[in-house]
This record gives structure tokens, C-alpha cells and sequence, in this order.
């Protein structure tokens, strides 16, 4: 498998600029948490995915609503981002509702930060953007026995797989890039078995309109 080089300068400039713009549109009234890209998805599992824990870490949190959700309901909660911007505007909204937001690259905080949970998930956020074989045995070492690693993204387009660079905002302007990771379904479970996880599961769950993107959602179970 085929490593992306990355320059996190590039990296946090460009989720820096989409922080500033996300939050901008963010609406008032009490967190959310959903897998999906779609407000109302009727199939969404919802945080029942990630079991009953009693900790959590979200890894790329973004603008925060699904770790203040279960902030909100008494989970010890962390996020760990690699953008300032959205850390500091993540701390200033949700903050008081015990929810921990920590500004570190994903890889470095998992090898540096000792502490283990009952979840580890990502929403759109770093298994999209973070090479598998390199992420996933660090999050199996994170999680406490009987853990539970879920994440969701866009599936992949057929044949295009590997990594792949996005600019952000268009081709004219400062080079503001990151790279992000698409397999077919089978190649995710794999990275997954491979690091050690059990109950393994990845699936995509269709969209509410027919013919819309799906979801990919994956799943694993630390021994």
C-alpha cells in the first residue's frame, strides 16, 4: 500500500479556511450525533453504534456536535484535531459541557497520549484522511478490552483507490491540500482484521433518495 508524504502545514491551513466556514453555518440548539452525511436518514444507528461507553475519543471532530452529544450524556468525551481553529471554537461552544478538545496531529496523539477508552470513532474525520495500517493497530492500542473502533465516509468511487489529494477551494490561490484514503468495502475490513479487531463489519448504507451517495460505516471490536 502506497503512503501519502504528508506536510501537516498544507493540511492545517486547509482545515483551518473550512473550520472558519463551517462554523460559520452552524446552527443554535442541543448537539447532534449522526454517521451520516443526511440530516434526517431514517437508517442512521445513531451513537448505539459505538455500544455504552463510559469514554469516548472522536478522532477529527470537526465542528464538535457529536462529542457534545455524548458529552451531554455523561461520557467522559475527547477530540483530538489537527486544526487550532476548530479546536478553539469547538472549546468555546461545547466546552462547558465537559467535552475535551485537544489540537494535535491524529497519529502523534494516539503513540504520545497514554490514555485508553471504551470508543475511539470518526465521522468523515481521520480514518478518511489517515493512511489504515498506520492508524488502526494505534487505535486497537487506545481502546480498552471489549472497545469498540467505528467510523464512517463516503464509499469509494469504483476503481479509484488508494490515496488521493483534494485541494481546498478550487485550483487558483495558495496550495492548501490534504490527501484522503478510499477502498472497497473488503480492503477496509482487512485493515481492520489486520490490526487485531474482531466482530468486524463494513457495510454501505444506501442514501434515503435512491441513487444519492451512501454511507460506508465500519466497525471492529478490541479482544
Amino acid at each position: 500500500m502506497t503512503v501519502a508524504p504528508h506536510n501537516y502545514d498544507h493540511e492545517r491551513a486547509l482545515w483551518d479556511t473550512f473550520a472558519a466556514s463551517a462554523f460559520k453555518g452552524l446552527p443554535d440548539g442541543e448537539p447532534v450525533f449522526r454517521w451520516t452525511q443526511y440530516a434526517d436518514h431514517p437508517a442512521d444507528p445513531g451513537p448505539a453504534l459505538l455500544g455504552d461507553p463510559a469514554s469516548a475519543l472522536e478522532i477529527g471532530p470537526g465542528t464538535g456536535r457529536a462529542l457534545a452529544h455524548l458529552a451531554s450524556r455523561g461520557v467522559k468525551a475527547v477530540g483530538v484535531d489537527l486544526s487550532p481553529v476548530a479546536v478553539a471554537r469547538t472549546r468555546e461552544r461545547y466546552g462547558h459541557l465537559g467535552a475535551e478538545f485537544v489540537c494535535a496531529e491524529v497519529l502523534d496523539h494516539l503513540g504520545e497520549d497514554p490514555r485508553n477508552y471504551d470508543a475511539i470513532y470518526s465521522i468523515f474525520g481521520a480514518v478518511w484522511f489517515t493512511a489504515p495500517e498506520l492508524l488502526f493497530p494505534l487505535v486497537a492500542a487506545r481502546l480498552n478490552p471489549g472497545g469498540v473502533f467505528a467510523f464512517s465516509q463516503p464509499p469509494a468511487i469504483p476503481g479509484a483507490y488508494g490515496p488521493q489529494g483534494m485541494y481546498k477551494g478550487g485550483f487558483a490561490g495558495p496550495a492548501m491540500f490534504t490527501y484522503r484514503y478510499s477502498y472497497p468495502l473488503d480492503a477496509w475490513a482487512g485493515w481492520l482484521t489486520a490490526a487485531g479487531f474482531t466482530d468486524v463489519s463494513v457495510t454501505e448504507l444506501n442514501a434515503p433518495v435512491e441513487g444519492h451517495i451512501g454511507t460506508l460505516i465500519g466497525r471492529g471490536v478490541r479482544l
